[in-house]
This record gives C-alpha cells, structure tokens and sequence, in this order.
C-alpha cells in the first residue's frame, strides 16, 4: 500500500508532507475502527519479541528514532503502527522554530535525507504535557509502549551555561518519560558537537546523574553519539559511560559527510546526512563500541536501516534495540513488522 502512495508524497517538499502525513494519520486513527485497522494492518504483537534493556520492558525492539515526533503529537498514532518504543524530541527549555527553510532533503537515489531543521519544537512545557495527556488516555492496546526523552540546548545558550538547559528538561520531563537521551551530537545547532568533548561531556552526564533521583526513582540516561567520532573518541566515550555510570549509548546521529551521495548539488547542502549512507558506519560503530566496552553497556542502534537484514547487522554487531528513522519514510510502516517476523523466523 505504501509503495502505492509513496511517489505522490514524494513530488512534495519533505517537510510539508510530513506534517500532511500525520495531521491525516491522526485523522484516520480517530475515525471510527481506524486505530483497531491500523493494528491489524501493521501491529505484531509476540511476547518473543519482548526485551528487557537498562531496566526497562520493551514490548519488540524496533523503535522510533528521534526527530519524527519531536512534540509528541502522535504517539498513540505511531504505536498502532507497532514501534516498540518511541523517543520525543528533541526538546529544549524553550520553543523555537529551527532553521530557515528549505531544511529537509530527500536523495532518492542514495535512499538518503540531509537534515538542517535546528531543534524545533514547541518546548519542553508543551511536549511534557502531550506526554501526560497521552498517560493519561492511552488505549489498552498500547499498554506497555516505552517513550523516550530526548532533550538538547537552545540555541542562543551558550555552551557554558548548556547543563542548565539539559537540566530544565530532565527535570519537567521526568515524571513522563521512560528514559533520557542527552543529545550532544546533531550538527544542525552551532557549537553542540563541541559538547562531545571529554571534559563537557562528563561535566554535563555526571550533573544530570546528581539529579536522578526523585522519590527514590531514577531513570535511564543515554548519550547519542554522532557517526563521525574517531576511535580515540569513541575510546573516550565508553570511559565516559562506565565512569558515569549512564546507562547505555545510542549510535548514531546523522553525519556530516556526505561524500558518498550521488548527486553533487546536494553534496554542500548544510545539515545531516541520514538514511541508506549511513548503514555502514553506524554499524561500524556499534561494534567498535560493543567490543572496546566488553557488551558493558546497552546500545541502541539507529542509521541506515532499510530492511530486516540491515536490522539484524545492528544486533549482531552489538546493538540491543534498534531505532528508524530514514528508513521508517523510505520503506513506510511495513518495515517495523517485516523487521518483528525476522526475529521471530530467528527463535
């Protein structure tokens, strides 16, 4: 069905039809027996495909990447269509609108996105709210679907005073979310990779583990790291892990490099490169990390996953969950259950 539609959504700007797309998804999830068809059309549920991970009941291992979903508008809606698990966000302290547009570009021949939107969103406030509501009013279908936080800076606050952003979000979405993803890695907001640096990272991962504990709760904390790390870097960043004790790594961002594409006008377009690009190195990744830290940690892996093969790569390399994203708009919802019957052909 998606293939069908697919080459219409695609003769419009990326942005535009996003939000098409899901003011529409949400229309027909309302209607009468539409949530309940959407299950039956995408939704597998097998209590095999349940993992447990830093803690926390996934219901399948197939998530939804952050940047999607960055205000938490159709949670419910892309539960129905069988994500394990969804990440919100990013979210800052304060709304703002991102970049200039144009900002999203597709590359279909290289089933690829370049990504300059700028962390926008409505602000922590609104999208902690949305989260509550949806708590709140969650069908019994949905029972057990684990949301994720992923929360960033502004960008007119300086590095200097980022923690205090970072905290302003741990704090108002603590009550909500499942887990925490400390997003230091986007190349979209001037100056935030400069936060991957030893010293601030640890600075900033071990302020938010002061602060994580209310009532005797404390939640999963994640670093989401960007492709284009050296493995110095990377060496860096399991020792930042262990020695915070945070409770795992997402891996990876969207890269800057973008030599590969095929299409050269896109080559110097600002932004980050996502999608079928990115499959290799991500993975590359992955097992650097899975294999330097000893499978100490949880990862969760996210780029370029295009099929159930890509999917499998991941975990094999050392990922315990997966996220999509690029693949998620290219393939369309049926890539979630396609993913789900591949474990399952694997017990």
């Amino acid at each position: 069905m998606y293939s069908l539609i697919k080459p219409l959504l695609f003769q419009f700007d990326p942005e535009n039809i996003h939000y098409f797309v899901t003011r529409n998804l949400k229309r027909f999830n309302r209607f009468p027996g539409g949530a309940a068809l959407s299950r039956a059309i995408w939704d597998l549920k097998d209590q095999r495909l349940e993992k447990e991970v830093f803690g926390l009941k996934f219901i399948n291992p197939v998530g939804l990447a952050a940047g999607f979903d960055k205000n938490g508008e159709i949670i419910s809606e892309l539960a129905n269509m069988g994500f394990g698990f969804i990440e919100v966000g990013t979210v800052t302290p304060l709304p703002q609108p991102g970049n200039p547009k144009p900002r999203m570009f597709r590359v279909p021949g290289d089933k690829a996105l370049i990504n300059r939107m700028g962390f926008n969103n409505l602000g922590v406030d609104v999208v902690a709210e949305r989260i509550a509501a949806y708590r709140k009013n969650a069908p019994a279908a949905q029972k057990g679907l684990i949301i994720g936080g992923n929360i960033g800076k502004n960008k007119n606050t300086a590095n200097d005073n980022a923690a205090g952003d970072y905290i302003k979000c741990f704090d108002r979405l603590f009550d909500v979310v499942d887990y925490f993803v400390v997003n230091v890695s986007s190349p979209n907001t001037p100056g935030l990779r400069e936060l991957q640096e030893k010293e601030p990272l640890m600075q900033l991962l071990n302020t938010l583990q002061q602060r994580n504990n209310k009532n005797g709760v404390s939640k999963p904390i994640l670093l989401k790291i960007a492709p284009d790390l050296t493995n110095e870097q990377l060496d860096d960043i399991v020792e930042i892990v262990q020695e915070t004790k945070i409770a795992g790594v997402i891996a990876t961002n969207t890269t800057i490099d973008k030599s590969s594409l095929s299409e050269e006008k896109l080559k110097k377009e600002a932004g980050g490169l996502s999608g079928a690009p990115l499959t290799k190195r991500s993975t590359e990744v992955i097992r650097y990390l899975a294999d330097k830290s000893n499978r100490s940690f949880p990862i969760i892996g996210v780029g370029g996953i295009h099929s159930p093969e890509d999917a499998q790569e991941k975990l094999d390399a050392g990922a315990s969950l997966i996220q999509l994203y690029t693949g998620f708009i290219y393939e369309g919802p049926g890539l979630i259950k396609q993913i789900n019957k591949r474990l399952l052909a694997g017990f």
